[in-house]
């Protein structure tokens, strides 16, 4: 059993008049001398230093708390859901998002009452349109897309899903059509982001101009940006989807944010990695890329570990000029930017014979249990996060946490506090990971979504936090990216708590 250790929290009081204070304050501000790279007259790079104003422990602690939520959620069939979510910008805007959605089975389904739960992770790239456009739609066309497995589906689901299934059939359950459903519904949505702004030049093109090639102006069109901006930023995306009823878990993911799970058995934690890196890095995405393009294309396609060299994740939503022919690319922005004195960012030189990106989900189906006196969890995040931290380390700080741990833990002792095995191993597909070996490891978060991030970013040396913390935008993207964290657990009828189990 785990002896909690609190730490004390200094508390002060400031007197006099506000704005005495904040002028104090202002003066009394301590800097730190933060390197930054500089184009020099000649056109060369070098190196400088900025000033910046370092922010007071209890403004980190805002920082990290701003975005947070959490949430209980107890279902009519007994299983109380458990969600925190926590997010800390480094672009601004953030161009990290999420959704979740539990969607009941209905009253009168000839199977036993149960839910479709969905957690989805969102982390967008080159803008923050894309990811901002699935963490609206994305569970629902998943949804969509299991309904079909139904010969009767739900006429509600063309809304906000809340009743998955009909009294008059049943799911299927066999794992296999279920992960073609999931793909499919990735699938057919990033062709409709891809295909979008085709879809409008061709509703206001009359027949005249197009036998004449005329191309019409659509810059102040009003659904111009709209359809254009989805399509060219990009987002991975990273689905986990339960089925209590058949207690299964399956996880999608498309691009490089992760998901690892955990779960209590014989006395012993196990971690499963439930996601792929997929990026360059990973030697099958890079032989998957070379044979989906020609020979000659073999040593282009990757270049240092990126898409023709420029974009990390082999696999994402939106990210058009991977995927348009140049023909497209040249009159999507004829038509939605010239007008306006703009031009789409070029296509990549080596682009040949696109696409080369794909919004296609990879699936891992594990089964879990929702019985009373099982102990699980599972973390999405973005690879913000896993920049910092291994899945063994998440996993160790998330059982610690929900075990009631509080204090500091020396970084050396968390794997001999936390014994695990794990199932799998994971496949990095990022630059080698900041090594921390010194420190400790801080636990004074109540939001378990915040611990990891704090975690993330030094923890225990308040030093280390309070300047990444401070550095703003853009310059903190060369220190730290957007980093969006959720995390579930449940727990069934008299459910044992996790502490139980240490």
């Amino acid at each position: 059993m785990l002896r909690n250790v609190w730490k004390p929290v200094a508390a002060s009081v400031v007197t006099g008049a506000p704005a005495y204070y904040l002028y104090s304050t202002w003066k009394t501000r301590e800097t730190f001398e933060l390197p930054i790279r500089v184009r020099q007259a000649d056109g060369s790079v070098g190196m400088s230093t900025k000033t910046i104003p370092l922010l007071t422990l209890d403004e980190v602690n805002v920082r990290l708390n701003e975005r947070a939520t959490a949430e209980s959620i107890l279902r009519p069939n007994g299983i109380k859901w458990n969600y925190a979510n926590a997010s800390l910008p480094s672009n601004n805007p953030i161009e990290d998002a999420h959704s979740k959605e539990i969607v009941a089975r209905d009253a009168t389904d000839p199977s036993k009452p149960g839910d479709f739960a969905f957690f989805a992770m969102f982390d967008g790239h080159g803008g923050y349109e894309t990811s901002s456009l699935l963490s609206q739609i994305l569970i629902k066309a998943v949804s969509l897309e299991l309904s079909k497995l139904i010969a009767a589906p739900t006429p509600s689901l063309a809304g906000r899903a809340t009743s998955l299934f009909s009294a008059a059939s049943a799911p299927s359950n066999d794992p296999a059509r279920v992960a073609d459903a999931i793909k499919l519904a990735f699938t057919n949505l990033d062709w409709e982001l891809i295909n979008a702004p085709l879809r409008i030049i061709a509703q206001n093109i009359d027949e005249e101009s197009r036998k004449k090639k005329l191309i019409p102006d659509l810059s102040q069109h009003p659904l111009a940006m709209k359809v254009v901006e989805p399509a060219i930023s990009g987002s991975c995306a990273l689905m986990a989807i339960f089925d209590t009823v058949h207690e299964d878990l399956y996880v999608a993911c498309t691009g490089d944010a992760r998901a690892v799970g955990g779960a209590y058995s014989d006395g012993q934690w196990s971690i499963d990695v439930l996601s792929e890196d997929q990026t360059g890095r990973n030697p099958k995405e890079k032989a998957r890329m070379q044979a989906e393009h020609p020979a000659d294309e073999a040593e282009n396609v990757i270049r240092r570990g990126r898409v023709l060299g420029g974009l990390e994740p082999t696999r994402a939503f939106g990210d058009a000029r991977y995927k348009w022919p140049r023909e497209i690319h040249e009159l999507i922005s004829n038509v939605f930017m010239k007008g306006a004195g703009r031009e789409l960012r070029p296509q990549p030189s080596a682009l040949k014979t696109p696409p080369y990106v794909t919004a296609k989900p990879e699936i891992e189906h594990r089964k879990v249990s929702f019985r009373a006196g099982t102990s699980s969890f599972c973390v999405l995040a973005t690879d913000g996060l896993w920049d910092e931290l291994s899945s063994e380390e998440v996993a160790q700080l998330v059982i610690l946490h929900l075990a009631g741990k509080k204090g500091d833990v020396p970084r050396a002792e968390l794997s001999a506090l936390v014994p695990t095995t794990a199932t799998n191993a994971t496949i990095q597909g990022k630059d080698a990971r900041r090594q921390r070996k010194s420190g400790s490891w801080a636990f004074q978060d109540d939001n378990v979504a915040v611990h990891l991030i704090r975690n993330a970013l030094g923890g225990g040396d308040e030093a280390e936090l309070r300047q990444l913390v401070s550095i703003p935008a853009p310059l903190s993207r060369r220190h730290r990216d957007d980093i969006t964290v959720t995390v579930v657990w449940w727990e069934g009828d008299k459910e044992q708590s996790v502490k139980a189990k240490l």
